[in-house]
């Protein structure tokens, strides 16, 4: 069954091509077309389209799918197109020829357009739900480690005293960073395309408004053009709100496997959440990490796949939008699960508080001693040589008492003002709102 089906058979070999992986890929839109169909119908009804009495049961019916979704029951049938003719299917198996009417109005595009926007939204949640997480592990574990002294690097060398309340701190005050990208992205993903057909609008009486408030979004795409020219646009700039925050995943995987290293010996990762040799009894390896690292680099490509398919195209809509659902559905459940999996590692990460006993890391005390003549009233040039001397003759004798003041240092990290930032860019996103818009419309 096809939407467009007329009185004659499409090549086998043609449909096979055409319809690739589609019907797979819509099973993750199940639940959001339905949604979508919901709200369609009631405006429907509102402006005449459908009877008094023929909204009820169409709601309940579409309430049923989307239960038998959210179960993850929903399926496609063989011979079927797409998630919007099984959905369709069913309805009119169950209710007759009043099933046929809910696409009055409505196009394949924008339906896609909704379901995927719904999606996407619901999504974008889920891994901002992931991100607080992991926030919340490195911020804890920063609090616990204020104090703890580790070398810093500058061109992998050592460099500067630092600590793991600077590290651990540095990595969440960059996934604050990065929920500012995730709430610009769910901002502009959070507006309704529902009503702009094929993307030229309808002659019927469509109330646009009336979906809008229905589904929960901020606003809608108004230009029935742009609404469709958005496809496409809205999964690139939701690929690098993913793709900044896979980055800060990728940089503290490698600095984990580091510093697990025997060489550095900073931190240990517990020891059943490492992985063995088939022929050295000894190892306990990163794998997590690298694999965090792996999969966060694969998805740091994610904006560039989509505007490679999507960036030489006209206006109006075209197949190739098509393939954009191969590489971007499945991105988020890979982002939340090295989300959840960095999480849970960190919160169980266990620190070295005797780093600096070993007196290789002496060295790294040289600036903290300039600074210490420099205060005392020696030019700082005239410091800087007396200090080097002394380390190349090896009178240098480190002092490791440190006292550094200054706003984002050992000394005063700023933790609570970061877990401000990350609170303040959370309550920006009112996701509230949707979820009350959702189950209204299901009626709970």
């Amino acid at each position: 069954m096809k939407l467009w089906e007329k009185d004659f058979e499409i090549n086998k070999e043609i449909e096979r091509f055409t319809v690739g992986r589609d019907r797979e890929m819509d099973l993750y839109l199940a639940r959001y077309d339905v949604l979508g169909s919901m709200a369609h119908i009631t405006m429907l009804e509102s402006i005449g389209l459908l009877g008094k009495d023929e909204l009820p049961p169409l709601l309940a019916e579409l309430r049923a799918i989307y239960e038998t979704a959210e179960r993850g029951e929903f399926t496609i049938e063989d011979g079927i197109e797409d998630v919007h003719s099984q959905v369709e299917l069913m309805l009119t198996r169950r209710l007759g020829d009043m099933g046929k009417k809910i696409h009055s109005g409505r196009s394949r595009n924008d339906q896609v357009l909704v379901d995927l926007k719904l999606f996407t939204r619901h999504e974008l949640m889920q891994v901002a739900d992931g991100v607080k997480a992991l926030f919340d592990a490195l911020i804890r574990k920063s609090d616990q480690h204020r104090d703890t002294l580790m070398p810093g690097y500058t061109h992998l060398q050592v460099a500067m005293p630092s600590s793991f309340g600077l590290w651990f701190g540095a990595y969440a005050e960059s996934l604050c960073d990065d929920m500012l990208f995730l709430q610009a992205a769910y901002r502009m993903t959070n507006r309704n395309p529902l009503g702009s057909a094929a993307g030229y609008g309808s002659s019927f009486p469509l109330d646009r408004t009336m979906t809008t408030r229905l589904l929960g979004f901020d606003t809608m795409d108004y230009n029935v053009v742009y609404a469709q020219m958005g496809r496409g646009k809205m999964e690139r700039n939701v690929g690098f709100a993913l793709a900044t925050i896979a980055g800060t995943l990728a940089k503290l995987a490698f600095d984990a496997c580091l510093f697990n290293s025997q060489n550095f010996a900073f931190v240990r990762l517990p020891k059943e959440c490492t992985t063995g040799s088939s022929i050295m009894p000894h190892k306990k390896n990163p794998d997590v990490f690298e694999l965090i690292r792996a999969k966060a680099n694969k998805l740091q490509a994610l904006p560039q796949q989509v505007t490679l398919i999507m960036n030489n195209l006209p206006v109006g809509y075209f197949r190739d939008l098509q393939i954009i659902k191969e590489v971007f559905l499945p991105a988020f459940d890979e982002l939340k699960d090295c989300l959840q999996m960095a999480a849970y590692i960190i919160n169980r990460i266990e620190v070295n508080d005797h780093i600096l006993d070993n007196p290789m890391y002496d060295p790294m005390f040289s600036v903290e001693e300039v600074n210490r003549l420099a205060a005392a009233g020696l030019p700082f040039r005239d410091a800087y040589k007396k200090v080097g001397l002394d380390i190349e003759a090896g009178r240098f004798t480190p002092d490791k008492n440190i006292h550094h003041t200054h706003e984002g240092s050992i000394g005063n990290l700023c933790n609570e003002q970061i877990r401000q930032l990350m609170q303040q860019t959370l309550d920006g996103f009112h996701f509230e709102r949707v979820t009350e818009a959702e189950n209204q419309l299901l009626g709970r």
